[in-house]
């Protein structure tokens, strides 16, 4: 390849990896990532060592899709899993310290707030956490906490030494599940020891689209010799397919899957929730990485969950982002990191908050978060927005992600301020995961089973989806975020049948809508839509 131009191949998947582990948001800020590594990875680990037995034969049962069972697709890994344990212990100890102390103040706190003065507690507070955190009451007198986040991105506790990004070419949808598997080292992988903010990501990703040179890619992300054979397989002197501008004077809509929708005018660009399939045969009609524009004006997150930041997508595309949309959060609460400070330390500096009803405007397209109930276990978390995207008189879209109706008094306040929308994206993934499923490692006190099971990380059912439906009569809905491509399963795990609650709920508000004469549909794989 010397003195060749060359391009990237679009199936290269940059994983990004913190100490090994598949890196999603709370294993970003410092309080989070320090309670995952305690109460999740080395939970795992030392489960696995136990008995490697028991966690190949639980990946192989449905009913388990989705547990803390490591996948290595029935090999014994035993011996490099101890090793792993071992490189955890010696090379994230501060994090282990970080994490022990966090549920030591808990605990003092539960025991010793009582109502009165918390000045007298300070000094009880964990000495690696003086200065960190604040104590609090709330108007109940029930004790708590919040951490000065921004003062830990800048302590030793935010170490970008423990992020690296595998390299390998991917040829179809099968992954384990990576919040329970560790990426080990495997053939035809290569590890890259740089931070989630390294500028050679964004140049890698550039050639996608325009060729550079081999050697110089080569040399800025300092691949070594011994895997300089697997890397030269990521390219190619093919171009790409030309990406072809939407010039025409409506809207265009592509469906990306689960709640990725790309909205596009001639003049602007809006991708939402970015989760994006890679580029490879297959019998599922996609759109892919080669289907997104040079530049995309904003990127709309909706909420702080894996299916919907997934930094494996958003580092591939940071290159072209030129505003990235977060819902504004402050609070320092363990349960609800800063998004804002989270992607300005993986290198993007173009992060615009919004509050509940605060807006932005470019042109005659209008950006409005709106508030967003449910899906979050009734934890106190203020990271979440719907997003309503407004082109002037021509069209009114609402993303309503996630949102589980459970008090419809709420958008009846809110259609009262935006009025009717002409189209509705609404998820309804209505069992949802219980509580421990994600927040587990954040709670520091035990959860009785049967309070966790009612805690729900789940959409809209019918009855609460057709409220949103008849609060803002769209002339189109669309159900998304059900999780249903096979290209979602590494970080959802989500197998339908017929008789699964989502999918009889969302068949009844499809038909419920077509008798009115509405159009409706339940998403899955790509879809096109026009407006003029």
């Amino acid at each position: 390849m010397s003195n060749k131009k060359v391009y990237l191949k679009s199936n290269v998947v940059p994983e990004p990896l913190f100490e090994g582990w598949y890196a999603w948001s709370h294993l970003i800020s410092p309080a989070t990532a320090a309670r995952n590594i305690t109460d999740r990875h080395l939970k795992i680990i030392n489960s696995y060592i136990q008995a490697p037995q028991i966690h190949a034969a639980a990946v192989k049962n449905p009913k388990m899709l989705g547990g803390p069972f490591m996948d290595f697709n029935g090999v014994d890994r035993k011996a490099d899993v101890e090793v792993h344990k071992q490189q955890i212990l010696e090379r994230q100890q501060k994090m282990i310290e970080l994490s022990d102390a966090i549920k030591e103040l808990n605990s003092m706190l539960m025991n010793e707030a009582k109502g009165y003065s918390l000045e007298p507690l300070y000094e009880k507070v964990p000495d690696i956490l003086k200065g960190y955190v604040e104590l609090t009451y709330d108007t109940n007198n029930q004790p708590s906490y919040r951490f000065f986040e921004s003062l830990l991105y800048k302590s030793e506790y935010y170490d970008d030494s423990y992020q690296s990004i595998a390299l390998y070419l991917i040829e179809e949808d099968d992954r384990p599940f990576v919040l329970s598997t560790p990426r080990l080292s495997e053939e035809g992988v290569i590890h890259l020891r740089i931070p989630f903010n390294h500028k050679g990501i964004d140049e890698l990703f550039k050639m996608q689209r325009v060729p550079n040179s081999y050697e110089k890619i080569r040399d800025e992300l300092g691949i070594s010799p011994e895997d300089e054979e697997i890397f030269k397989t990521f390219f190619t002197e093919t171009p790409p397919k030309p990406y072809e501008k939407y010039e025409g004077e409506g809207i265009r809509t592509r469906y990306f899957g689960h709640a990725c929708i790309l909205v596009e005018t001639k003049d602007v660009s809006i991708l939402a929730d970015p989760v994006i399939s890679y580029g490879y045969d297959s019998e599922i009609s996609r759109y892919t990485y080669t289907d997104l524009p040079d530049e995309i004006d904003f990127v709309l997150i909706t909420h702080n969950h894996q299916d919907h930041i997934l930094f494996e997508t958003l580092l591939q595309l940071r290159h072209k982002i030129k505003h990235i949309i977060v819902p504004r959060n402050g609070s320092g609460e363990l349960q609800d990191p800063n998004l804002k400070l989270m992607f300005n330390h993986l290198g993007f500096d173009n992060v615009i908050e919004l509050s509940e009803m605060d807006s932005i405007k470019i042109g005659d397209c209008e950006i409005t978060g709106l508030p967003f109930l449910g899906e979050h276990a009734d934890l106190n978390i203020a990271t979440k927005l719907c997003h309503h995207v407004k082109f002037e008189d021509k069209l009114s879209v609402l993303f309503a992600a996630d949102s589980c109706n459970i008090e419809p008094k709420l958008y009846e306040h809110v259609q009262k301020v935006i009025g009717n929308v002409d189209v509705l994206f609404l998820g309804m993934e209505c069992d949802g995961a219980p509580l421990s499923w994600l927040y587990g490692p954040l709670i520091t006190e035990k959860l009785d089973r049967d309070k966790d099971q009612s805690r729900r990380l789940a959409g809209s059912n019918y009855e609460r989806g057709m409220h949103i439906v008849d609060q803002f009569s769209p002339k189109e809905t669309y159900v998304y975020a059900m999780g249903q491509e096979p290209w979602l399963n590494y970080i959802m795990t989500i197998k339908y049948t017929p008789e699964s609650n989502p999918i009889i709920a969302s068949n009844k508000l499809i038909e419920d809508c077509k008798t009115r004469g509405t159009e409706a549909e339940r998403l899955f794989g790509e879809k096109e839509i026009f407006y003029n």
